[in-house]
């Protein structure tokens, strides 16, 4: 029975709107030099709050997942309401969500250069000198003062993922763009022409079958487990089952997305 008390709040699409809405506002209302300096404050006051500030009930500042200031924030305002695999915490909770403002922020930066410069041998420069610069910060934040960490959307992890993103679309912009050397891509188009739909569909088969039992007593298994494990850990070191499972995903999720893309099936939102 579908119970409204313990529905999810946050998640991945929530905290994509709630970065679209700041984001647009600060386009609107701001320029480039000020959105850099809001990027800086957002980061660091970020750090400041999670590396030491003291967390109410628990005590010194910490990053552990149950234990740290944002878990204890969306726990407090959020109780019944979090992620279903902790219920204590949530990966996409109201602080980190700080954060993940400033990685919406640079992406508009990161459009402004490209339209600004006009000369494409110079923009995709630029975009692989900042890439480089931001990925270096990234790595030095990491290293010396916060771990790079998604479920907490570190500062480190936000510059870090940002520098690569951007050196990742200069290459783009200089192979498809400017070269037209684009048949490589066609995978990316067909992930790109249905993100929504493919994103919806593979959280819907890890539910189905994680709902799914096989074998009985002590030995029942979800069968989303069992397909991993009798697929891939039974014969594959962890690490390497992890990957493989997950390349397989991708490409059977690929086969799909070809065929939708072959028919001019695009589902959008």
């Amino acid at each position: 029975m579908f119970d409204v008390s313990v529905v999810r709040i946050p998640g991945v699409l929530q905290r994509i709107s709630l970065v679209f809405f700041f984001c647009s506002v600060l386009y609107l209302t701001t320029n480039w030099l000020t959105q850099i300096r809001i990027v800086t404050i957002l980061l660091v006051a970020y750090y400041i709050l999670m590396t030491f500030v003291p967390v109410p009930g628990v005590g010194p500042a910490n990053l552990e997942p149950a234990t740290n200031l944002g878990a204890w924030l969306d726990y407090s305002l959020l109780e019944d309401h979090l992620w279903v695999q902790s219920k204590t915490w949530d990966p996409e909770g109201l602080l980190s969500s700080v954060p993940a403002v400033a990685t919406g922020i640079i992406g508009m930066l990161t459009g402004k250069l490209l339209t600004e410069i006009k000369e494409p041998g110079t923009s995709v420069s630029w975009l692989f000198f900042i890439g480089a610069i931001l990925i270096f910060l990234g790595l030095g934040w990491g290293i010396n003062f916060s771990p790079i960490n998604k479920s907490l959307w570190t500062s480190s992890y936000v510059l870090y993922t940002a520098g690569i993103a951007m050196q990742f679309l200069a290459s783009c912009h200089w192979l498809i763009d400017i070269h037209g050397i684009k048949t490589w891509s066609k995978p990316f188009t067909w992930y790109g022409m249905n993100a929504i739909f493919v994103f919806v569909v593979s959280a819907l088969l890890v539910k189905t079958l994680s709902r799914i039992k096989v074998g009985a007593g002590d030995k029942e298994i979800s069968a989303w487990s069992y397909f991993y494990k009798a697929g891939f850990e039974s014969w594959l070191e962890p690490i390497n089952a992890s990957l493989l499972f997950a390349i397989t995903l991708v490409a059977f999720f690929g086969v799909v997305l070809w065929w939708m893309y072959k028919r001019k099936i695009f589902i959008k939102i």
